[in-house]
């Protein structure tokens, strides 16, 4: 189990030397009273909650509505995102049920889960394992030189930090829509193949588009157990298929706001590599690095032959 001691001695690892990114700067910050998060307001009635402390970059989305709101991700587990979106629910004094969806079940996503009732997902032996919580998958996260110290929450156990078990509500299938109210109805999309239960959520009428795990801008990893590469190319193809209908993609780490013309760079590149047209920039022992200039696909070596 990690300890306090063993994260690092409080200076800035350097992955975070890069910090803010550019991007953030356009966009409007909210104050929270918990400093292990930032809050940026990216749409009318969208949040990004950024856990910029942690290498993983993660950002979980608030997305409010007229008679329900939603929550997409509850990030970490490492600082309280239930207490963040209690406090920018009452700033805006907006007061409604809460739903929270998952856009896939990894660790990074699910780390508040277990405080919410009210939870959809997809309905697979990945995601029902997951449920179950890890300790694993979150101590590893907690490796020397994966977090800022100095912004640890004050009442964070490393030793303890663990994914608690959580229970979906309610299953949904591809083609399912939420009605949330306030022009905003929700479709969702099933898109496996970085793990078995992705999904996105397309927002038509706004034209934005949540697309958890599966693009983002940065190095995507296409090597663990329950990734499915021919699965995940199709996914993206279909997200693609969307993009003349959409104005912003939210994806899950990183940068909240992301052009919509990268994602459909990024399925004419996971096409190109499966097609053997490309050739990894980068390998080493265990993995091949295909890298364009705002995203790399991570695979494992010697997945492509």
């Amino acid at each position: 189990m990690a300890s306090l001691s063993s994260l690092s001695d409080g200076s800035m690892p350097e992955w975070c030397r890069k910090l803010p990114r550019p991007q953030y700067a356009s966009l409007e910050q909210i104050h929270v009273r918990q400093q292990w998060f930032q809050v940026y307001k990216v749409y009318s009635g969208v949040y990004a909650i950024y856990e910029p402390y942690h290498w993983e970059e993660v950002i979980s989305y608030l997305i409010y509505g007229s008679h329900k709101n939603l929550l997409l991700d509850t990030g970490m587990g490492i600082g309280n995102i239930k207490q963040v979106v209690d406090e920018l629910t009452a700033k805006d004094n907006i007061q409604l049920p809460l739903s929270v969806i998952s856009s896939h079940t990894h660790h990074d996503h699910i780390g508040d889960n277990w405080q919410f009732e009210d939870i959809y997902g997809i309905d697979t032996n990945f995601t029902r394992t997951n449920m179950q919580g890890n300790d694993t998958d979150a101590q590893a996260e907690l490796e020397p030189g994966m977090i800022w110290k100095k912004y640890l929450p004050s009442d964070f156990d490393p030793k303890s930090y663990r994914i608690r078990p959580f229970q979906i509500k309610n299953y949904l299938r591809d083609g399912d829509k939420i009605d949330m109210g306030n022009n905003r109805r929700l479709e969702i999309l099933t898109t496996p193949g970085h793990t078995p239960d992705c999904i996105s959520l397309f927002d038509e009428q706004n034209g934005l588009l949540f697309v958890g795990d599966t693009f983002y801008l940065g190095p995507i990893f296409l090597y663990r157990p329950e990734t499915n590469l021919h699965e995940y190319a199709k996914s993206l193809e279909k997200l693609a298929q969307l993009c003349s209908k959409v104005k912003i993609i939210f994806p899950a780490h990183n940068i909240p706001v992301v052009e919509p013309d990268l994602l459909i760079k990024a399925a004419q590149g996971i096409k190109n590599v499966m097609s053997g047209k490309l050739k990894p920039n980068e390998t080493d022992k265990e993995h091949d690095v295909y890298s364009f200039e705002e995203f790399s696909f991570v695979l494992n070596k010697g997945t492509i032959s």
